[in-house]
């Protein structure tokens, strides 16, 4: 009857409970870690020669974007000049926005070896 009712508080109380024990047990992980006498920078191992986060989205999303304007410029040159007509958007579309993914993917992996 008022069953939309019960899916939002269910839901929520689904992600809240990942959450949860994500952080709750890495807590005790490095509490465990801490009482047995590791030294609190293994913790931070892996993240110093990353790349930031910010940099990494502003780099994919502007070749996604780019990949899409140059897949929209591609579909209306082969429709003018072709016969295949408009289903060639979507098609140019997606494969230049797939390339350029693929090639923020491979520059990202650069950026984080500097």
């Amino acid at each position: 009857m008022h069953s939309e009712l019960i899916i939002i508080p269910v839901v929520f109380g689904a992600i809240f409970g990942v959450f949860y024990l994500y952080f709750s047990t890495r807590n005790k992980e490095r509490l465990a870690l801490i009482e047995k006498g590791a030294d609190a920078s293994i913790f931070l191992k892996g993240r110093t020669h990353t790349a930031p986060i910010w940099k990494v989205l502003i780099l994919n999303l502007a070749l996604l974007l780019m990949g899409i304007g140059v897949g929209i410029f591609l579909a209306s040159i082969l429709e003018h000049y072709t016969t295949l007509g408009e289903v060639v958007y979507p098609a140019c579309t997606f494969i230049t926005a797939g390339l350029g993914l693929f090639l923020g993917f491979n520059m990202t992996k650069n950026l984080d070896k500097e």
